[in-house]
């Protein structure tokens, strides 16, 4: 079937309004969509996973790329929609819908690439769930700018946090296209920017054992103020740290008494590189009870 972006945004939108709630901004310029799939690569024969497919116009484009696509949608008139434009691929099994929460749906096992136009309420979420559960699985997504900004760590110390610091264990981050409002219908108020996720065991690469979640509340301890310095961040323990099995308050008060003279101590959140926080984290464990 003959389609565009622009026909297959008007036909949803003239069917229904635009659910502000579910932050629907469709895209619809096909430089961008064709940008997407370059960023993913050669689609032919593969599993891809669409997180919110909306109007199909990123849908229709993996499609003609050659993928196989499972698409997770919540919105009921939107899935009404697709079935309607995409009967066919849906007859052939080349395009499956799930209806559902991407955040809480079962998502196929068997997937080779993830491909979403990610609302930004979702973003953080949706990021942690492709951690727990598809870090080795490659993803290329359409965020808001500075969101992107803030994965990639794209302008030094200023942008480093936790959100970066955690991809960082799992994905090299790359910045694709910067896509203006008017690429969308209806248009944000915001730049978004295409990024892509490939998957990279940061851990295994410097032969580092650390507790990924130790690693993740620390840095995300230290950041609620990352104009102080890291010995007064760190008197106080992190609220999960009971989570980590073997740790406790008491021992978190030994390993930051074992470590007051140390350098790292002296130092700022922003001024740490990711791995300075790897060499963090193993001090810590290193502190035995």
């Amino acid at each position: 079937m003959e389609r565009n972006a622009r026909f297959l945004v008007d036909i949803l939108r003239d069917n229904q309004p635009v659910n502000r709630d579910l932050g629907q901004h469709y895209l619809l310029d096909t430089s961008v969509l064709n940008a997407a799939i370059e960023m993913v690569g050669d689609l032919t024969n593969l599993h891809v996973l669409e997180i919110g497919c909306g109007p199909g116009t990123l849908t229709h484009h993996l499609l003609l790329a050659g993928a196989r696509v499972s698409a997770i949608e919540i919105d009921e008139g939107s899935l009404h929609h697709m079935q309607l434009q995409f009967s066919e691929e849906l007859a052939s099994s080349q395009l499956s819908l799930i209806e559902g929460d991407a955040l809480t749906v079962e998502w196929p096992k068997e997937i080779d690439a993830i491909v979403a136009n990610i609302p930004y309420q979702i973003s953080s979420p949706l990021l942690e769930r492709m951690q727990r559960e598809f870090r080795s699985i490659p993803a290329v997504l359409l965020v808001q700018e500075e969101f992107a900004e803030r994965m990639a760590m794209a302008i030094g110390p200023l942008d480093r946090g936790p959100l970066g610091l955690s991809l960082w264990l799992d994905f090299e981050v790359e910045m694709g296209r910067r896509v203006p409002p008017s690429c969308f219908s209806p248009q944000p108020r915001v730049h978004s920017r295409l990024i892509r996720l490939e998957p990279l065991d940061r851990l295994a690469a410097i032969e580092s054992d650390i507790d990924r979640r130790l690693y993740r509340q620390v840095t995300s301890l230290c950041f609620t103020d990352r104009r102080r310095k890291l010995r007064n961040l760190l008197k106080r323990a992190p609220r999960r740290l009971s989570r980590i099995p073997g740790w406790h308050r008491e021992r978190w008060t030994g390993a930051m008494n074992s470590l007051k003279d140390h350098p790292l101590m002296d130092e700022r959140p922003d001024m740490l590189e990711p791995e300075d926080w790897v060499d963090l984290c193993e001090l810590i464990l290193a502190f035995e009870s």
